[in-house]
Protein backbone atom coordinates (compact mmCIF):
# COMPACT_ATOMS: atom_id res chain seq x y z
CA UNK A 1 0.00 0.00 0.00
CA UNK A 2 2.78 2.46 1.01
CA UNK A 3 4.73 1.57 -2.25
CA UNK A 4 1.26 2.49 -3.89
CA UNK A 5 1.35 5.51 -2.20
CA UNK A 6 4.73 6.61 -3.40
CA UNK A 7 4.33 5.79 -6.96
CA UNK A 8 0.99 7.50 -7.28
CA UNK A 9 2.57 10.94 -5.70
CA UNK A 10 5.70 10.24 -8.23
CA UNK A 11 3.42 9.85 -11.28
CA UNK A 12 1.47 13.40 -9.59
CA UNK A 13 5.10 14.97 -9.47
CA UNK A 14 6.51 14.05 -12.99
CA UNK A 15 3.26 15.12 -14.53
CA UNK A 16 3.02 18.82 -12.93
CA UNK A 17 6.88 18.98 -14.22
CA UNK A 18 5.54 18.03 -17.35
CA UNK A 19 2.85 20.72 -18.00
CA UNK A 20 5.34 23.15 -17.09
CA UNK A 21 7.75 22.60 -19.01
CA UNK A 22 5.62 22.73 -21.84
CA UNK A 23 4.21 26.11 -20.95
CA UNK A 24 7.81 27.12 -20.45
CA UNK A 25 8.80 25.87 -23.74
CA UNK A 26 5.11 27.66 -25.62
CA UNK A 27 6.27 31.02 -23.88
CA UNK A 28 9.78 30.64 -24.70
CA UNK A 29 8.59 29.95 -28.77
CA UNK A 30 6.32 33.06 -28.78
CA UNK A 31 9.42 35.07 -27.17
CA UNK A 32 11.76 33.71 -29.79
CA UNK A 33 8.96 34.45 -32.86
CA UNK A 34 8.63 37.65 -31.50
CA UNK A 35 12.62 38.40 -31.75
CA UNK A 36 12.62 37.24 -35.56
CA UNK A 37 9.66 39.14 -36.22
CA UNK A 38 10.60 42.26 -35.01
CA UNK A 39 14.52 41.61 -36.35
CA UNK A 40 13.31 41.25 -40.24
CA UNK A 41 10.91 43.78 -40.42
CA UNK A 42 14.30 46.20 -38.70
CA UNK A 43 16.56 44.28 -41.36
CA UNK A 44 14.80 44.45 -44.32
CA UNK A 45 14.10 48.70 -43.76
CA UNK A 46 17.78 49.04 -43.23
CA UNK A 47 18.52 47.24 -46.73
CA UNK A 48 16.38 49.53 -48.82
CA UNK A 49 18.05 52.25 -47.16
CA UNK A 50 21.48 51.13 -47.40
CA UNK A 51 20.67 50.05 -51.10
CA UNK A 52 18.78 53.22 -51.94
CA UNK A 53 16.49 51.28 -53.77
CA UNK A 54 12.24 50.25 -52.38
CA UNK A 55 12.09 47.10 -51.13
CA UNK A 56 9.24 44.70 -50.75
CA UNK A 57 8.92 42.29 -48.13
CA UNK A 58 5.73 39.62 -48.89
CA UNK A 59 3.74 38.71 -45.79
CA UNK A 60 3.04 34.97 -47.09
CA UNK A 61 4.60 32.53 -49.71
CA UNK A 62 8.31 31.38 -50.23
CA UNK A 63 10.70 34.05 -48.15
CA UNK A 64 7.60 36.04 -46.91
CA UNK A 65 7.25 37.02 -43.56
CA UNK A 66 4.97 34.31 -42.12
CA UNK A 67 7.26 31.60 -43.11
CA UNK A 68 10.42 33.13 -41.61
CA UNK A 69 8.80 34.12 -38.62
CA UNK A 70 7.21 30.85 -38.01
CA UNK A 71 9.64 28.61 -39.37
CA UNK A 72 6.89 25.64 -39.89
CA UNK A 73 5.83 25.05 -36.47
CA UNK A 74 2.50 24.34 -35.90
CA UNK A 75 1.94 25.35 -32.32
CA UNK A 76 2.48 29.38 -33.47
CA UNK A 77 0.15 31.46 -35.05
CA UNK A 78 0.83 34.57 -36.21
CA UNK A 79 -2.21 37.41 -36.91
CA UNK A 80 -1.78 40.82 -37.93
CA UNK A 81 -3.66 43.62 -39.60
CA UNK A 82 -0.77 44.59 -42.23
CA UNK A 83 -1.48 44.41 -46.17
CA UNK A 84 -0.31 41.34 -48.28
CA UNK A 85 3.35 43.29 -48.49
CA UNK A 86 4.97 45.61 -46.42
CA UNK A 87 6.96 48.37 -48.96
CA UNK A 88 10.04 49.96 -47.87
CA UNK A 89 11.00 53.28 -49.45
CA UNK A 90 14.66 53.91 -50.86
CA UNK A 91 15.27 56.21 -47.45
CA UNK A 92 14.17 53.62 -45.34
CA UNK A 93 10.48 55.02 -44.75
CA UNK A 94 7.73 52.63 -44.29
CA UNK A 95 4.67 52.70 -46.54
CA UNK A 96 2.45 50.10 -44.54
CA UNK A 97 2.48 49.60 -41.21
CA UNK A 98 0.29 47.64 -38.97
CA UNK A 99 0.04 45.59 -35.85
CA UNK A 100 0.97 41.96 -35.69
CA UNK A 101 0.49 38.77 -32.70
CA UNK A 102 2.38 36.01 -31.86
CA UNK A 103 0.91 33.57 -29.94
CA UNK A 104 1.33 29.54 -29.38
CA UNK A 105 -0.67 26.79 -28.29
CA UNK A 106 0.02 25.98 -24.44
CA UNK A 107 0.58 29.91 -23.01
CA UNK A 108 -1.54 32.56 -22.51
CA UNK A 109 1.57 34.72 -23.67
CA UNK A 110 0.36 36.52 -26.84
CA UNK A 111 3.60 38.96 -27.75
CA UNK A 112 2.67 41.90 -30.45
CA UNK A 113 4.78 44.47 -32.66
CA UNK A 114 3.29 47.28 -33.77
CA UNK A 115 5.05 49.41 -36.93
CA UNK A 116 4.23 52.99 -37.15
CA UNK A 117 4.13 54.98 -40.27
CA UNK A 118 6.36 56.37 -42.12
CA UNK A 119 9.64 56.07 -39.72
CA UNK A 120 8.88 52.37 -39.00
CA UNK A 121 9.69 51.97 -35.45
CA UNK A 122 8.24 49.33 -34.02
CA UNK A 123 7.22 48.86 -30.61
CA UNK A 124 6.83 45.22 -28.75
CA UNK A 125 4.42 44.74 -26.31
CA UNK A 126 2.24 41.84 -24.34
CA UNK A 127 -0.88 41.47 -26.28
CA UNK A 128 -3.87 42.39 -24.23
CA UNK A 129 -6.66 42.04 -26.76
CA UNK A 130 -9.74 39.28 -27.16
CA UNK A 131 -7.90 36.22 -29.45
CA UNK A 132 -10.92 35.90 -31.57
CA UNK A 133 -10.81 39.69 -32.57
CA UNK A 134 -8.10 41.00 -35.19
CA UNK A 135 -4.68 42.81 -33.85
CA UNK A 136 -5.51 46.73 -32.14
CA UNK A 137 -2.38 48.88 -31.91
CA UNK A 138 -3.94 50.34 -28.82
CA UNK A 139 -4.20 46.45 -27.26
CA UNK A 140 -0.27 45.88 -27.40
CA UNK A 141 1.13 47.68 -23.75
CA UNK A 142 4.33 47.76 -23.11
CA UNK A 143 5.81 45.14 -21.22
CA UNK A 144 8.43 45.50 -18.31
CA UNK A 145 9.93 42.26 -19.04
CA UNK A 146 11.09 43.42 -22.69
Amino acid sequence: MEVLVGVTLLALLASLVIDSGRRQLAAVKVEAAARRLGTLLERTRDRAEQAGSPLVLPLQGEGGLEEEVLEGDVSLALDHNMPSELRFTANGLVIDGGTAVVSATGTDLRRCLVMSLPLGIVRAGRYEGDPAAGPSSSLCRPDRQL
